[in-house]
């Protein structure tokens, strides 16, 4: 096996092949216990299920900051034991709940989303733009040289969202990972980011792990997992249609 693999680009191409883990601590709680699902480049996926049935540990197991211990995850047909981390790395961004903002300007914080070169503002502001945050970085008395975490500009949920977003997309992945991004806003700010996430998304694979199950009808794909396991897959309409589990979750929570 060739663990320097480095293809030029990923596609996007996503698949998990009978994938079980448990954490290191809790191995005798596995978390999947043969997940299998496809995402296939340009797709918007969304994961959903109960608490602890193993949403964000896909995350983490496609970043490879853990290692299934049963099943494969393929990456354009590879196996991503078999391709460099960093470069693995380099294909995706995550942005997740509590996105973290760092104290210097917003301009350095959007730039951070790839320390493999030199940023151009142009490029800052595109991603802001693709992000829905330019406007309002405008407004900002100091614009995009505004400094904001630790003990700069007091930012709200939405606006933090948004700037993290747009340091998601510095790097150009061709993976969104997106763990929750959208589960602790008002309804204005999680509009905007429902926007920002829907041009975004074109031409990139989006994995969406979601709480709030009216933030992901639009997905390509719904996987349904219960006991580490994909019980029901289709779109919004097709499983509210089933009457399953997807069906129960929805009128649950909303």
């Amino acid at each position: 096996n060739d663990i320097s693999k480095k293809p030029k680009r990923s596609s996007g191409n996503i698949s998990f092949r009978g994938v079980c883990f448990g954490y290191p601590s809790r191995s005798e709680a596995p978390i999947l216990n043969g997940l299998s699902f496809d995402a296939r480049q340009g797709e918007t996926i969304a994961l959903v299920g109960g608490s602890g049935c193993g949403k964000s540990t896909t995350i983490k197991l496609i970043e490879r900051f853990y290692d299934c211990t049963k099943g494969q995850i393929l990456l354009d047909g590879s196996n991503i034991l078999n391709l460099d981390v960093d470069w693995l790395r380099r294909q995706m961004s995550l942005v997740s709940q509590e996105p973290k903002l760092f104290g210097y300007s917003i301009k350095e914080n959007i730039a951070y989303g790839d320390l493999s070169r030199e940023i151009s503002f142009d490029e800052i502001v595109k991603a802001a733009q693709m992000a829905n945050v330019h406007d309002f970085i405008q407004q900002l008395p100091l614009g995009y040289d505004t400094t904001v975490g630790g003990k700069g500009q007091q930012l709200s949920g939405g606006q933090k969202q948004r700037i993290a977003i747009a340091r998601a997309l510095i790097r150009n992945p061709s993976i969104l990972l997106l763990d929750e991004a959208t589960s602790a806003l008002d309804t204005a700010s999680e509009q905007l980011i429902q926007d920002a996430l829907d041009e975004v998304s074109k031409n990139r694979t989006c994995l969406i792990i979601a709480h709030r199950l009216k933030t992901i009808i639009n997905a390509d794909k719904i996987v349904v997992i219960d006991g580490g396991q994909n019980v029901e897959e289709g779109n919004h309409q097709e499983l509210l249609a089933r009457r399953g589990q997807y069906w129960k979750l929805y009128n649950h929570k909303n």
